[in-house]
């Protein structure tokens, strides 16, 4: 059942062009219903109904029902073991939870339901060139994300996430085609060119060879001979081999070679994160001083405990944003610095650059062209924009990004104008539902440090942020990352959704699916998926599909990893009720 809205009378084209909007592609047009050739997912705690059929990999994916398979519906990679460095297998699903927090779970919306939306959110990729002298590997000690033993294998890793999203046959809770995948940010890790490069041909299509400096082998701590890394191609017994941790001869050659990804499918939008617009993710942007160390030919590989937790302690509490102590200590160290080939391509990039990236033909890839942003976003220096999701819907993506240097979020007293006055003209116009997109959660939104370019600017954090969005009735959700870890939160109105990470374990994605229940209620579903790697790794196979595999087992048997970044059951495959509004 197919349902056409009425005219408005603001017309949603002069709206769309009002606001800056671009088109999707593939948008869900007239909403997908879901009737009783279509049977919806049951309103309970349940992994649903048998799979649909298979759909051939080179076919259109032409979707009918809901389904589980390679969704976390169906099953979740599970550790074997109890201790020690544990095996990855098959694991029992999770379930979908009913969220009433904001609503009333009516019965029968089931056969009710019309499909508004139907997308798949990326984000926290850490696309990381793991041989640049940039990375902070020392400070290991200090935090698990300094260095982690999987991130040599990050390419790999995120295109077998492409792989499963090419492969998904639709919504898994409605059936309803996949019209987009936005990313949240942190595509890359050291804001290097290398790295922004390695990412729009991942998700456009092309091939990649995740290797810098010299040509011919790796060159980073993995190779070092120091016992702080995993040595695997040796038979050093280092700190991680003495945990449990695979000697893999030949691994390293395999982490360099060449990958090729098959690009979406699908049309694919862009939210800028503070690893995008910074130097190492935490330092002020425009610094030669941070593409002279990326670009040359010293990698410091090892720091005394002392002075690596006082560096740390600077930069987790933004008392050094332009990182004057790490450049003390930087200096200091540089004849125990490694020799490395130096190599161009590791130069931090410009928010200038960043845009002309996405808007080259070259990364055009299934649409749309600039991903996003336009023409107009470079000549204004803005990352902010909106776009059409379907008929009955609008995206909103913020940059919440802080320019002047710090890993934490907040938005400039433009942007939030600019983002009230969009959420007003709604409001007067067509009534579209509203979906906002950024890289910071609410809670990580707590610095509000002028923008060196704007000193007068006010800046505002997470409270403010959502206390806007609670305003504006047509605001159903608010989709994020930055955290790693999966989170939802009711707001009064809307949901927040904060999705985990695709570097750390558990290395997940989201479907989101936004349904009218016409019984006075929404629903957003949020499913969650892995890559199309293997859950079983098999340490004797090194082709693209093994090293994914093992980029996720990796990762979860990580030394000092968080172990909560999965989230509860009512962070994961949810179905969250709200009004109708």
């Amino acid at each position: 059942m197919s349902r056409i809205r009425s005219a408005a009378t603001f017309d949603r084209r002069t709206f769309l062009t009002a606001t800056g909007a671009v088109g999707a592609a593939t948008g869900l047009g007239l909403a997908f219903g879901i009737g009783p050739d279509r049977p919806a997912q049951a309103a309970a705690v349940t992994t649903g109904p048998a799979p649909a059929a298979p759909v051939p990999v080179d076919a259109p994916a032409v979707p009918h029902a809901p389904y589980t398979k390679g969704t976390t519906l169906g099953s979740v990679s599970a550790p074997r073991g109890s201790a020690g460095y544990r095996r990855l297998a098959d694991g029992p699903a999770w379930d979908r939870v009913v969220r009433t927090d904001l609503a009333t779970a009516h019965g029968g919306r089931d056969r009710r339901r019309t499909a508004l939306a139907s997308f798949v959110q990326f984000t926290d990729l850490h696309l990381v060139d793991v041989q640049s002298p940039l990375r902070y590997e020392y400070l290991r000690a200090e935090t698990a994300s300094a260095w982690r033993p999987q991130e040599a294998l990050s390419v790999a890793g995120v295109v077998s996430l492409i792989e499963r999203v090419n492969a998904l046959p639709g919504g898994p809770a409605t059936g309803a085609p996949l019209s987009f995948v936005m990313t949240t940010g942190d595509n890359t890790d050291n804001n290097s060119k290398l790295e922004l490069e390695w990412f729009l041909t991942a998700m456009s299509g092309g091939r990649i060879t995740p290797n810098s400096g010299d040509p011919r082998r790796y060159e980073g701590v993995q190779d070092s001979g120091l016992a702080l890394y995993w040595q695997p191609d040796s038979a050093l017994r280092d700190a991680d081999k003495k945990r449990g941790f695979p000697h893999l001869h030949g691994f390293l050659q395999a982490a360099i070679r060449t990958v090729h990804s098959p690009g979406l499918r699908l049309p694919w939008y862009s939210t800028v994160g503070n690893h995008d617009s910074l130097p190492g993710g935490c330092y002020a942007p425009g610094d030669p001083f941070w593409t002279e160390i990326a670009t040359g030919g010293r990698k410091l590989e090892t720091l005394p405990a002392a002075e690596a937790a006082k560096v740390w302690t600077a930069v987790k509490n933004g008392l050094d944003p332009k990182g004057a102590d790490f450049k003390r200590l930087l200096a200091s160290h540089s004849k125990q610095a490694r020799r490395v080939t130096p190599d161009e391509r590791r130069a931090p990039f410009t928010r200038a650059e960043y845009l002309r990236a996405h808007l080259d033909p070259a990364h055009t890839g299934p649409g749309p062209h600039g991903h996003g942003y336009t023409a107009a976003h470079l000549s204004e220096d803005r990352l902010y924009y909106t776009f059409k999701i379907s008929d009955d819907v609008l995206g909103i993506s913020l940059d919440t990004t802080d320019p002047g240097g710090h890993y934490t979020g907040s938005v400039g007293d433009a942007q939030l104008r600019w983002l009230e006055e969009v959420l007003k003209k709604n409001e007067k116009g067509d009534k579209l539902h509203v979906l906002v997109f950024s890289h910071h959660t609410g809670k990580t939104m707590n610095n509000t440090q002028p923008d060196p370019a704007r000193p007068h600017e006010k800046r505002h954090g997470g409270p403010e942020l959502i206390e806007v969005l609670s305003a504006h009735p047509r605001v159903v959700g608010w989709i994020n990352g930055h955290s790693h870890k999966n989170e939802i939160i009711a707001h009064g109105s809307f949901w927040e959704i904060s999705t985990a990470s695709h570097i750390d374990f558990p290395q997940l994605a989201r479907v989101i699916e936004l349904v009218d229940n016409h019984d006075g209620t929404l629903s957003l579903f949020a499913t969650l998926v892995e890559s199309a790697a293997p859950h079983r790794t098999d340490f004797t196979d090194l082709s693209q599909t093994g090293l994914a595999a093992l980029y996720r087992e990796l990762s979860f048997n990580a030394p000092e990893a968080r172990t909560d970044l999965a989230g509860t059951s009512r962070d994961r495959n949810v179905e969250l009720l709200l009004k109708r509004r």
